[in-house]
């Protein structure tokens, strides 16, 4: 009998506050896309149009900008005790959340990690569906499935965060959390600058680079090829989204890629391609020496801004 698959499963939302629900709202519909679930006091929940789960964005209402928590699904209730007890005995502390405490899903458990962020797992999260555009269109009957005048991508795919400490908190996602680390970036010295990590085998369910503890480089959203990619660069530019980088491509991943700001500053990528990596993958592994190439491909250098802001 094959073996249940265990321990986390892949990204489940990310949680962000704003300083300005309404226009943050309004980007996150009106440009990218994506669909409200639910609304709260001060909160906004949306989901992307092939997602079944509750929500992969929460915006939250607060005087700064910023990260709330990242949110990462298990398969079982079972993994939750599993992996509260991994941390633990890390030495970190674990709170319980119960069920109906976070909307759209049930029990889970929070801790800090070695970075300084908030991370939770939770297994059981309320289905809504994933929207009508997963069937395939009737040309006859239909209007575009996919209106360009948004971007609409199916599912949210990974993040970045930033650490001071880069190879202790890649030990932690790895031997702690059962991450398996597809790439990574070293300095002269042979310390970590940068380490990206898998669970849904993908080249990367979340990336680590150097930067201060607590950081939100960005949180990304999956395109299906880059048809998608280039038609996201004319809604953006339609919209005056302000760009960071691209289209390009990544050496790292081998994905294509724009990154871009929402109107509040917190930075969005669109990501597609790149490689599956199998159970026998080799991590690979690349120099200071060569990061212009290993971040951005074709351009062979990386911008200042890239490098230095984060939320």
């Amino acid at each position: 009998m094959p073996r249940r698959p265990q321990g986390i499963l892949r990204l489940g939302h990310v949680d962000t506050t704003v300083t300005d629900l309404d226009l943050a709202s309004a980007y996150y519909t009106g440009v990218m896309g994506m669909e409200i679930t639910a609304r709260t006091e001060d909160s906004v929940y949306l989901k992307c149009w092939d997602e079944e789960d509750h929500h992969s964005l929460r915006l939250r209402y607060a005087p700064r900008q910023g990260m709330d928590l990242m949110s990462f699904k298990v398969h079982h209730e079972d993994d939750l005790a599993d992996l509260e007890n991994k941390v633990t005995r890390y030495g970190f502390p674990v709170e319980r959340i119960s069920k109906g405490e976070t909307l759209g899903q049930g029990e889970s458990v929070r801790f800090a990690t070695p970075s300084g962020h908030l991370m939770e797992l939770v297994a059981d999260v309320e289905k809504v569906g994933a929207s009508g555009r997963r069937r395939t269109p009737d040309p006859a009957t239909d209007d575009q499935p996919f209106p360009r005048d948004k971007i609409c991508p199916p599912r949210l795919d990974h993040m970045l965060i930033n650490a001071e400490e880069v190879g202790e908190s890649t030990q932690f996602f790895m031997d702690v959390l059962g991450f398996r680390m597809t790439e990574q970036l070293l300095d002269g010295n042979g310390h970590q600058l940068g380490s990206w990590l898998e669970r849904s085998n993908s080249p990367h369910d979340l990336a680590i680079v150097h930067g201060p503890n607590g950081g939100l480089h960005h949180f990304a959203f999956w395109l299906d090829d880059w048809d998608d990619v280039r038609d996201a660069a004319d809604v953006l530019a339609y919209n005056g989204i302000q760009l960071d980088v691209g289209p390009t491509r990544h050496g790292i991943t081998r994905g294509s890629t724009i990154y871009f700001f929402d109107p509040l500053g917190t930075r969005n990528e669109v990501f597609t391609g790149g490689y599956r990596p199998d159970p026998d993958f080799p991590t690979l592994t690349w120099t200071e020496d060569n990061i212009g190439r290993a971040i951005f491909y074709y351009e062979g250098q990386v911008n200042e801004r890239f490098m230095r802001v984060h939320t």
